[in-house]
């Protein structure tokens, strides 16, 4: 019998064997760097394309495109369906759950907006994208400001007198998180709130198509382009023949943060390990490099190519930080408060105290005139106000006349908007006083119940009544009476918030601060018009 050669191979385990297992383990060592992105090949071979619904922000819609067109992300297995989406609108979506059909993934443009849907329906999972905060206006009007060498803050420039024109607070993320830099800026406190209330007031005044005419200003180079609180990105993205530039505040700019976010759970293993491809592309090192490409920044915050120090927008880039949540969730909450209509009826003293100085030459009653007129500049158009003046019998055995019944501000009257119409009627109030004296409760009692037979469910009914003096009025109502009238009429149903504010210092202000108790309401001094319009300012922001 022939013998068998000897052989070096181990005893059992042929050499093709051991090439195939040394194949092997390379290919695994190598497949965990691939894997992330792309399946093995005979997976592939087996697998149909599983749908993945991905909805972002609009700003963010060419960045995330990309990264599923690139050759080391695309993935046989995967069909990922992008769609742009205002991240408002999909928390809107996600909020309702029912009717809609959900994303599996969402990249919105700030983390503000996954906090504001329902717990536990999403997860973020990472970040795709990051931005800065920053001022966009035209170069001119940068250079113009010294702005170019010296970058103001952000108090500075949202506080001073150029025109600012701000996103939609409910929309955009940059109009929230400019609100809350601002906050910041000015070290938090009363001034803070109040200097936040008005930048949202104004902004509301301004119109939808404040933003745009801004932008179109800014771009074309006009020295006085108001000021645009925007993303870096949107600086970048308008081009190289644009004249917008970007201003980075002395104090920083807030960071935008592109979350990555997991919608819901899926239905099936195969959806599961659809959707978590997915997700660990955008995260991955080809999805940092695809939102560079689109201006954005990486998660560790390095610049895309023209921006800050290194490019043309601007000369200077202070530190990029991120915004406290508690003063982003405080913002918000100012937000919703301020989303409901504002029905108001103002009740001005007409008696003839004032006519008494207030100093700089003028009177309680010009002092009222000015303070109520900037103060009606505050409100936007959807704002509905009317207004009453009021003394001892006025007219006739009332102690109070209609200057106007409670109007939209936007509503024509006569010819002109009612707010036109009011500012002209509050010109005349120095003349209109009377020799009588005041009849405050009865005039309180009445308006107050006016304003609830004309409630408005959909909006905050208010009485604001602004007196010199105290009750002059002895055949009305005693304080007592009042006060045990208001408090039997209060109707949960049809609240009305009652704010008294009393002017110089022969204002009964005890009464004032007594009718406020039993109401809920408030009661203010105020010794110049800047005092009223921070009371105005304050009753604002401390409704409900």
């Amino acid at each position: 019998m022939a013998q068998q050669a000897p052989s070096d191979e181990p005893a059992g385990l042929p050499l093709a064997a051991l090439l195939t297992a040394a194949v092997l383990v390379v290919a695994v060592v190598l497949g965990v760097v691939v894997w992330q992105t792309r399946p093995a090949r005979d997976e592939a071979a087996a697998c149909a394309p599983q749908r993945v619904d991905v909805t972002v922000a609009p700003d963010l819609l060419a960045a995330v495109t990309a990264v599923f067109a690139r050759p080391d992300t695309a993935d046989p297995c995967v069909r990922a369906v992008v769609t742009a989406a205002e991240p408002a609108d999909t928390v809107v979506d996600l909020r309702a759950t029912r009717g809609a059909r959900l994303p599996d993934v969402w990249v919105p443009d700030s983390a503000i907006w996954p906090t504001r849907v329902p717990a536990g329906l999403t997860a973020v999972t990472g970040t795709f994208a990051t931005t800065p905060l920053v001022l966009g206006t035209s170069r001119a009007a940068a250079d113009r400001l010294g702005w170019s060498t010296q970058p103001p803050t952000w108090a500075q420039a949202l506080q001073g007198a150029e025109p600012v024109a701000y996103p939609d607070f409910d929309r955009s993320a940059a109009g929230v998180a400019s609100l809350a830099a601002l906050y910041t800026s000015m070290g938090g406190g009363v001034d803070a709130d109040d200097a936040v209330i008005a930048a949202v007031l104004a902004g509301l005044r301004a119109g939808d198509s404040a933003i745009a005419d801004a932008m179109a200003a800014a771009r074309l180079g006009d020295p006085a382009a108001p000021v645009v609180p925007m993303t870096e990105q949107q600086v970048l993205a308008t081009g190289s023949g644009s004249q917008l530039v970007a201003v980075y505040p002395a104090d920083g700019s807030p960071r935008l943060e592109a979350p990555v976010v997991r919608v819901g759970e899926a239905t099936s293993e195969g959806e599961g390990r659809a959707v978590e491809r997915v997700l660990r592309a955008l995260t991955s090192y080809a999805g940092q490099g695809a939102a560079t490409t689109a201006g954005f920044r990486d998660v560790a915050g390095s610049a895309p190519p023209g921006a800050g120090s290194t490019g043309d927008v601007t000369t200077a880039e202070p530190a990029v930080f991120l915004l406290a949540d508690p003063v982003v969730t405080g913002v918000l909450d100012e937000l919703d408060k301020l989303a409901r209509r504002t029905r108001l009826l103002a009740v001005v003293d007409s008696s003839a105290s004032m006519a008494a100085p207030a100093g700089d030459g003028g009177t309680r009653a010009t002092l009222a005139r000015d303070a109520a007129t900037n103060a009606l500049a505050l409100f936007p158009g959807s704002s509905s106000i009317g207004a009453w003046i009021f003394a001892y019998r006025l007219d006739g055995d009332v102690d109070h006349q209609v200057i106007s019944p409670i109007v939209e501000l936007d509503e024509e009257v006569g010819g002109q908007t009612q707010r036109d119409f009011l500012r002209e009627q509050l010109q005349t109030l120095p003349d209109r006083l009377t020799p009588g004296g005041t009849a405050l409760y009865d005039t309180t009692l009445a308006a107050v119940r006016a304003s609830r037979d004309a409630f408005d469910p959909d909006a905050v009914n208010s009485v604001v009544v602004i007196t010199d003096g105290r009750n002059e009025d002895r055949e009305g109502i005693t304080l007592p009476q009042l006060l045990g009238t208001l408090t039997a009429e209060a109707d949960p149903a049809r609240p009305i918030e009652l704010i008294l504010v009393g002017l110089g210092p022969d204002a009964d202000l005890p009464a004032l601060q007594q009718i406020a108790a039993a109401t809920g309401g408030g009661a203010y001094s105020a010794v110049d018009p800047r005092d009223l319009e921070s009371v105005l300012i304050d009753a604002l922001r401390q409704r409900t």
